[in-house]
């Protein structure tokens, strides 16, 4: 491992933010006619632009990277003597100027053929292939303008890739954030963009979702015979220096590099008054690491984070720098805390529930609205059962953190000053707005406001609230009609359910069915029973009318 990096907005990077373009894309330039005769080849020497000096230091006006182009001016007759490898002087002065721009980071050296020299001197081939700086000879017919012409072609050629590449992964990065399992989608498209891994760390510091794999390249360590493995690792220990409740747990990596380890305390703080306090150094929001040949990037997500993004790519580049960087914003969009209250107010008022306290005197620690709506949801597909993430992400997107992931449904309690509107992948069901003391009736009005639109293939449907013949009925009295009305039933809550959906669903067999999630044959059973043991006949508009008015009382 090379050291973890903690990312700055102080840092400055080595060479400047552009693509570089690989030595072997300008050597293909048949028009240049340029040829490599000393130094490493191969496609890794990359080059970030092209510089002509005929100073025999040039160190001082090199940024690194790039092609530094030379006639050979600056090189004295001594050095040369009769161009021979032992001539006196030679192999000196040759050292010494290779080694000054290998120093300044220079990538690449381009020698001009004439008007001074006819050849490249030996001894300056010697010098690089002894310092591995690749050496390029140009030809007489080939001008330095027309090879740092080339250099600027290539990399905005580069350049104009490498927008593409990062537009187009912002693109499919938003939509896949819009999509039904949002930040399932987003991990798969991000590993997919950068050619690596994607991990989702939790709030708990364990990996709650990996996608992708990690880069081919990757080079066993000398203590271990698989990358991968030791990749993964490497991983989680990163995350772990941007997610405080993982470091913790792992000693708090982010700082065991550098910090030396704390004296034995002689004697109380307050005795010592001289001795500074020592101030507890934040955790970083970002963080880079380099392992078996795999770059790695982690940051925090949301603030306070509660999750942590880990990506293992084969390179590092601004490019795959800023695609992470978007999927870290929308990964903390779609896990992060909303602003309908704090982590802290809700767990208060979950004690305060479970040690009794009415639900209107909690209802003022989850935002202080005085009415709420409570929203069921599925899948659309039914494939799966939703998960946490999921379930986040629906709540998200009401603009809700007050959500429950139960089984098949999941359950959001959003203000009733938030719109609610459908979401792609769900059906939702969606109550009237009700005060914390109507809660529970509230839940089953979604309950059963999610089985109709189910029932009727709707993305939503909200319970009604037009009750206008029952505002003209005392609610005492309506209640007790209800009672009475309804008593043969009341020892089987299949059959008033079974009653209640067929009802609404205007008498159809294979709606209710779906809705109730059973078969036909058993909806047509139950409302016979429930017509015996009325005594009632529910082809009848009137007794249905007032059927549904007395259900409607419960």
């Amino acid at each position: 491992m090379e050291g973890t990096h903690i990312m700055s907005d102080a840092a400055v990077p080595a060479v400047p933010p552009t693509p570089p373009v690989p030595l072997a894309a300008l050597l293909a330039r048949e028009d240049l006619g340029l040829r490599q005769i000393a130094g490493p080849t191969g496609g890794g020497t990359v080059i970030h632009g092209a510089h002509t000096s005929e100073l025999s230091d040039p160190y001082p006006y090199l940024l690194g990277g790039e092609l530094l182009l030379t006639a050979g001016v600056h090189i004295p007759e001594a050095a040369t003597g009769a161009d021979t490898p032992g001539a006196a002087g030679s192999g000196a002065y040759f050292d010494a100027y290779v080694s000054r721009i290998v120093a300044a980071g220079g990538a690449a050296l381009g020698f001009g053929l004439a008007p001074v020299h006819d050849t490249v001197p030996t001894a300056l081939v010697a010098a690089c292939d002894t310092h591995g700086l690749p050496l390029v000879e140009v030809p007489p017919r080939t001008t330095f303008s027309g090879v740092a012409r080339a250099v600027w072609q290539l990399m905005a050629r580069a350049r104009h890739t490498e927008l593409r590449r990062v537009t187009e992964a912002q693109q499919s990065l938003a939509a896949a954030a819009s999509r039904p399992d949002p930040v399932h989608a987003v991990l798969r498209q991000l590993a997919r963009r950068v050619e690596g891994r994607a991990v989702l760390y939790g709030p708990e510091g364990t990996a709650v979702a990996t996608f992708g794999r990690i880069p081919e390249r990757a080079e066993p360590a000398a203590t271990d015979r698989d990358p991968a493995e030791t990749v993964a690792r490497a991983l989680a220990a990163l995350a772990a220096v941007v997610h405080p409740v993982a470091a913790r747990g792992a000693g708090n990596c982010a700082t065991s590099h550098d910090a030396p380890a704390a004296a034995p305390a002689q004697q109380p703080p307050e005795l010592s008054p001289r001795t500074p306090t020592p101030t507890p150094t934040p955790t970083p929001t970002s963080a880079t690491d380099t392992i078996a040949g795999t770059h790695l990037t982690a940051h925090a997500l949301g603030s306070p984070p509660r999750f942590a993004l880990a990506v293992a790519t084969p390179h590092r580049d601004p490019g795959t720098h800023t695609i992470t960087s978007v999927a870290a914003v929308l990964l903390s969009l779609l896990t992060g805390e909303q602003q309908s209250g704090t982590g802290a107010a809700r767990g208060s008022a979950l004690v305060r529930l479970l040690l009794g306290a009415a639900p209107q005197d909690v209802a003022p620690l989850l935002g202080g609205a005085e009415a709420w709506l409570v929203v069921h949801a599925r899948p659309t597909d039914d494939a799966s059962s939703p998960d946490p993430l999921m379930a986040g992400a629906l709540g998200a997107a009401l603009g809700s953190a007050l959500v429950d992931a139960h089984g098949d449904v999941v359950r959001v309690l959003v203000p009733a000053g938030r719109e609610v509107t459908a979401q792609p992948g769900w059906t939702c069901g969606v109550s009237a707005p009700a005060g914390p003391q109507a809660w529970p009736s509230a839940d089953a009005q979604a309950a059963r406001a999610l089985a109709r639109a189910r029932a009727t293939r709707t993305a939503l449907v909200r319970h009604g609230s037009r009750t206008a013949l029952a505002d003209l009925v005392p609610a005492r009295d309506a209640a007790a009609h209800a009672r009475t009305l309804l008593a043969p039933l009341a020892g089987s809550p299949a059959l008033v359910e079974t009653l209640r959906t067929w009802l609404s669903l205007h008498g159809s067999w294979d709606r209710t069915a779906v809705a109730l999630a059973v078969h036909r044959n058993t909806v047509r059973q139950r409302v016979g029973r429930c017509a015996a043991l009325l005594g009632a006949d529910l082809d009848d508009p009137d007794v249905r009318m007032e059927l549904w008015f007395a259900l409607r009382q419960e």
